[in-house]
């Protein structure tokens, strides 16, 4: 686990804490840029993965940190950033969050006017979902922050917030607060907003995400990271090459000639082509075999269990937003060199794969139980790179910042971020969140 050294930023000292950080998207992107940071994880698998990947981590609720124990954070932490869970949202889910967003955006108002948090607390109750109110704990520690003898009533200089399109209607909320009333100290914010879609950063999927990038007043006004990759256009690909049917027992990888990439009527936008699954895959790299092309996946995505409706991409085109389905993902390969338009399945996506899909660095140590929705849950690193770099002024990273192999902790290393994460080096604690 190597860092590169930091580059100067419109921070002296850039320290992030990363609220709901999963195994590790957003520090992963902060260790590959030289900028620390302290995440807040309450799945105790997420966490195993975290303490593996050598990533300094409090095995807590966040709700509960805030509550609780928030002053024992370190003071010179100045970056707020963090991605709060998207099930009730997501348009994967039931939508309880969606139904909610203006009885949400009415909790902003009240906590921005200085209201009880016990009074909001205990209203908060009386949603349908409790995870609902989990996008609000963004601006509760911004508000806590200024609050905080252990900081001197500091507030953070910096927030990054990522979430399902869903959201932008209250990261818009959150803009107009923090930038027209502020928060209850006075401190003001310059705010943008906007919802990106991860393979125009050079991710090998495509995922829509509603980002926020704040700065406080007097630091410099903000702005969205610049797309690097252009964006990929399902309908654009299905129209030059015929779509690409759904494998049957005897499936064809493509129905059509395919282009290579940098073909196509946008070459000379200045960006680059959009990285596919063969991109990220095809190639050796650290234990990762490379993985034999030409492949088509056919997910489940989307399916409502009806074969004929799954998505189908093949290694040339980027993946379809990777969820905690990845594993179910069908490979389907050629039979070889002498027969290349006869397919069978193939090994499924491994771990390290997946992870790769999300622009994770290769051999990142995986741990503990569901690693398939610790892949689907986490910011793809590389994405999460170019936000935390436009929010601190810093270079924009490339593909190849994530592309350098993963190197573990040691076991000491291990144990010591543990016996600070759970309370001791090879288990939890009484401290320690519990599952239900």
């Amino acid at each position: 686990m190597t860092s590169t050294p930091p580059h100067q930023s419109i921070l002296d000292k850039p320290f992030v804490l990363d609220l709901f950080a999963g195994p590790g998207g957003l520090d992963v992107a902060g260790h590959r840029l030289g900028v620390p940071s302290l995440g807040i994880e309450w799945d105790k698998s997420a966490c195993l993965t975290r303490y593996a990947a050598g990533l300094d981590t409090l095995h807590a609720d966040v709700s509960a940190v805030r509550r609780e124990s928030f002053e024992s954070l370190p003071p010179e932490i100045n970056v707020l950033a963090g991605g709060p869970p998207c099930q009730t949202y997501s348009v994967a889910g039931k939508g309880t969050g969606r139904k909610a967003l203006e009885e949400v955006k009415k909790f902003i108002d009240r906590l921005m006017a200085g209201d009880s948090d016990e009074e909001i607390d205990k209203e908060l109750q009386n949603l349908s979902d409790p995870r609902t109110a989990l996008v609000l704990e963004p601006l509760r520690y911004a508000i806590q922050a200024t609050r905080s003898p252990n900081r001197g009533h500091r507030p953070y200089d910096v927030i990054v917030l990522e979430q399902v399109p869903a959201v932008r209607a209250l990261w818009d909320r959150y803009a107009e607060v923090l930038q027209e009333i502020g928060l209850p100290d006075g401190t003001t914010y310059k705010v943008v907003v906007d919802v990106l879609a991860t393979e125009t950063y050079g991710v090998p999927q495509t995922r829509s995400r509603a980002v926020l990038i704040a700065r406080r007043e007097g630091l410099g006004a903000p702005s969205l990271p610049e797309a690097t990759h252009r964006a990929y256009e399902a309908r654009e690909w299905n129209r030059r090459n015929g779509g690409v049917a759904a494998p049957t027992n005897q499936p064809t990888l493509y129905d059509a000639e395919v282009p290579e990439p940098g073909e196509g009527p946008a070459e000379d936008d200045g960006l680059e082509h959009w990285m596919s699954m063969g991109d990220a895959l095809a190639e050796p790299v650290g234990t990762h075999p490379g993985r034999r092309t030409p492949f088509l996946i056919r997910s489940n995505y989307g399916s409502s269990g009806i074969p004929g409706r799954r998505g189908v991409r093949t290694d040339r085109q980027p993946a379809t937003t990777v969820t905690g389905r990845i594993s179910r993902f069908v490979v389907f390969e050629s039979v070889g060199d002498r027969h290349p338009d006869v397919v069978c399945e193939g090994p499924r996506f491994s771990m390290n794969e997946a992870g790769m899909l999300q622009s994770f660095p290769p051999d990142y140590p995986w741990s503990g139980k569901a690693q398939a929705q610790q892949v689907g849950n986490a910011v793809p690193p590389l994405f999460g790179a170019h936000l935390l770099s436009a929010a601190l002024g810093l270079p924009a990273p490339t593909p190849a910042t994530m592309r350098k192999p993963w190197v573990p902790a040691t076991e000491e290393q291990r144990a010591k971020l543990r016996s600070h994460g759970c309370g001791t080096a090879d288990d939890c604690t009484a401290r320690c969140p519990r599952p239900e």
